[in-house]
């Protein structure tokens, strides 16, 4: 027998067998326990144990003078949030767009390793609380009459920690105290103490829920304008009043009263009676948010405005669908190497990714992991309990049933704001069939960013020819974002024609960034142009033929005239060169 040694603090023992060895470790441990257990108590205080910091709250007396801040998402979203903020009677200031310096600030004063979209938040609080400071306001004043509004939550990356951070930041830069306001996907907005930070209202409610879906078709249909635009400059200078006149509307807007309904005698009986007041006062405002003549009356303003832009859409561009996580593929600024304005610069058409189908996402995944645990119910009644598994199946599909209806109304509502709004605004994804094109890739209940979606959208808007590149933008070192570019490796293994670009996002390396979707960009303008010269070559016509007959008919030119999609075909000019073909040869017939 193999003599194995056990080495000891004092002197080798040479051990025989593993009951021995087993032995020896035992009698050390009691030992070493005995040890520990003759040692004297210490007389020092008991042990203190972590607890959450208790932040004071935000309380109803403070809001006539106390300003709330947020930022970080398109202006186009953030002036109309500020409207529905100012009609429920609140004070709010709009931060500028993060930029380096923020960011900077936000390496300096946080913890190491954090995501890039904390450090230009964080930091770009901190710089704005140092120009409050500079103007003249002190620490304690900043403090007492400022709070900041920010979403959080608990996902599986650094996104839970972004309140944490918040606070060490600000506390770090010398503003111990200041008030942090979350909005939880689950908990509504509270603040981080608990309290009631703002009344949530249904007026307000809903006036924040108009003011995210017009802020998504403001900035989708502003996009899709932008880049053939007849006169440079125009499209930004109608949308910014567009959005001045919708801003105000929604600031403005005469809130429902039951009282001022008619027949006046109604109005009045209700009033009497609580429960049905109560019941009929929230339908109304429901009512009059969503379909009422004020919202129609703003959609059409705008949409007014919007139509005296003049168009040319037999200019060749890539189409370029953006997508990645969150905070980098909509801030407007150095969060992401302002990469909408110089995709623009270099003669791309960029199809922007709306806040809707993040919410839309929310309900799918809601609705299919209540549909994945149906098992866990219906095993608890035994197999021959058949009125309780009846029961069980039975509040099953009425749960399922309330996600559907709940799906359903929402794409409604946002179609009814592109029908508002001209009618060219792109409708919301299927959540469904994008689950089923990423599934052979990539779970679909995979948590952290986006899920499956980024897998799911790359698949999707190349096999239905939507895009003619996919460009991913993502912070530096984001865990799910890891995740998805690993599995677009074989992703793109299987589609050959696709062009998928990921681009990580820090305070630096914009150069090197620009460069890379400089050369993929380059393979995607190539696509656009083959395509189009097919298209006109399938036409039969010339391009001077297919301008003439644009010059003479005016509607061809309207920002709105709604230019059919054709099966295969990416490009805009590919598919009004298709149509105005069509559009002669009926002339012609």
């Amino acid at each position: 027998m193999d003599v194995i040694p056990l080495q000891s603090s004092e002197s080798p023992l040479h051990l025989t067998s593993r009951q021995q060895i087993e032995e020896e470790i035992r009698r050390r441990v009691d030992e070493e326990r005995r040890r520990l257990e003759a040692r004297p108590a210490k007389t020092s205080a008991p042990p203190r144990h972590f607890h959450r910091p208790i932040e004071r709250p935000f309380t109803a007396a403070e809001r006539n003078r106390v300003t709330i801040l947020f930022g970080g998402l398109t202006w186009k979203h953030e002036w109309l949030i500020r409207a529905a903020f100012e009609s429920a009677g609140y004070k709010v200031e709009i931060m500028p767009t993060p930029d380096v310096a923020g960011f900077q600030l936000g390496k300096e004063f946080g913890n190491n390793g954090q995501c890039n979209p904390t450090y230009f938040m964080v930091g770009h609080l901190i710089k704005y609380l140092q120009g409050l400071e500079a103007r003249g306001l002190s620490r304690q004043e900043i403090i007492d009459n400022y709070v900041f509004f920010t979403a959080g939550s608990c996902g599986p990356c650094r996104f839970g920690m972004y309140e944490a951070e918040y606070r060490l930041g600000v506390q770090n830069a010398g503003f111990d105290g200041f008030r942090i306001l979350l909005f939880q996907q689950d908990d509504g907005i509270n603040a981080a103490s608990g309290e009631t930070g703002l009344k949530f209202t249904v007026d307000f409610g809903l006036g924040a829920f108009n003011a995210l879906n017009f802020g998504d078709l403001m900035n989708d249909v502003c996009n899709q304008i932008r880049p053939y635009e007849a006169n440079a400059g125009q499209t930004d200078r109608v949308f910014r009043e567009a959005m001045e006149g919708m801003s105000a509307a929604i600031r403005d807007r005469h809130m429902f009263r039951l009282v001022e309904q008619k027949p006046a005698w109604l109005a009045h009986w209700m009033a009497s009676k609580k429960p049905i007041e109560a019941a009929a006062s929230t339908l109304g405002k429901i009512g009059d948010h969503l379909w009422g003549r004020q919202t129609a009356e703003a959609l059409r303003a705008a949409r007014d405005r919007i139509a005296t832009i003049e168009v040319d859409r037999l200019r060749v561009k890539p189409l370029v669908k953006v997508t990645g996580e969150f905070f980098a593929q909509t801030t407007e600024g150095d969060g992401n190497f302002h990469m909408f304005q110089f995709l623009e610069r270099e003669g791309a058409e960029v199809k922007v990714e709306p806040i809707a189908n993040w919410i839309m996402y929310l309900l799918w995944q809601a609705k299919a992991r209540h549909a994945d645990r149906k098992w866990l119910d219906m095993t608890r009644p035994q197999p021959w309990a058949l009125h309780k598994r009846l029961a069980c199946e039975l509040k099953f599909r009425q749960k399922q049933m309330f996600f559907g209806i709940g799906e359903a109304l929402y794409a409604h509502l946002y179609n009814r704001i592109i029908k508002g709004l001209g009618g060219t605004g792109h409708t919301l994804l299927d959540m469904q069939e994008l689950a089923d094109l990423a599934q052979p890739y990539y779970h679909r209940f995979a948590r952290g960013g986006e899920g499956h979606l980024e897998v799911a959208k790359n698949i999707y808007y190349t096999v239905h020819k939507k895009a003619h590149m996919v460009l991913s933008l993502k912070p530096f070192g984001c865990m799910p974002s890891s995740q998805s570019d690993g599995v677009q490796s074989a992703v793109m293994n299987h589609f050959k024609d696709m062009i998928f670009l990921p681009i990580e996002t820090s305070g630096e390396g914009e150069i090197n960034a620009h460069s890379r979707v400089q050369m993929a960009l380059g393979e995607a303008k190539a696509k656009a142009k083959a395509e189009f010269q097919q298209a006109l070559e399938a036409s039969g016509r010339t391009l001077d033929d297919i301008r003439s007959y644009v010059a003479d008919h005016p509607k061809l030119r309207h920002p709105f005239y709604k230019v059919p999609h054709r099966h295969g075909v990416i490009g805009t000019a590919a598919n009004f060169v298709l149509h105005v073909s069509d559009c002669m040869k009926r002339r012609t017939a």
